[in-house]
């Protein structure tokens, strides 16, 4: 268990594992699921140590809806520069340019 993990983050891991075992999946692909869903979980929390390591949103959204930091994930992508001192609206709009 990593050592940022609460106690019931833990809980969740283990029983999500063992229902993907019950699946009939194996046992390294059990661990990845049950440790991708705890770790999903967290970041929308805001529970993650990086907020900027959100992604990029969903690309069949208009830009507009996506929030700044998957706009600036998108941008550093694109290796737009100047992007780190845009607003959401100014990231949006190159994203756009490009």
């Amino acid at each position: 268990m990593p050592s940022y993990w609460s106690n019931k983050d833990e809980r969740k891991y283990k029983h999500i594992k063992q229902g993907e075992l019950d699946k009939g999946r194996s046992g390294d692909r059990a661990e990845e699921i049950a440790a991708r869903t705890v770790n999903k979980a967290r970041n929308v929390e805001g529970r993650t140590r990086n907020t900027r390591s959100m992604g990029t949103g969903n690309p069949t959204t208009p830009l507009e809806s996506h929030t700044r930091n998957e706009l600036y994930n998108r941008a550093r992508e694109l290796n737009i520069t100047g992007r780190s001192t845009m607003n959401k609206t100014e990231l949006a709009a190159a994203i756009g340019r490009h």
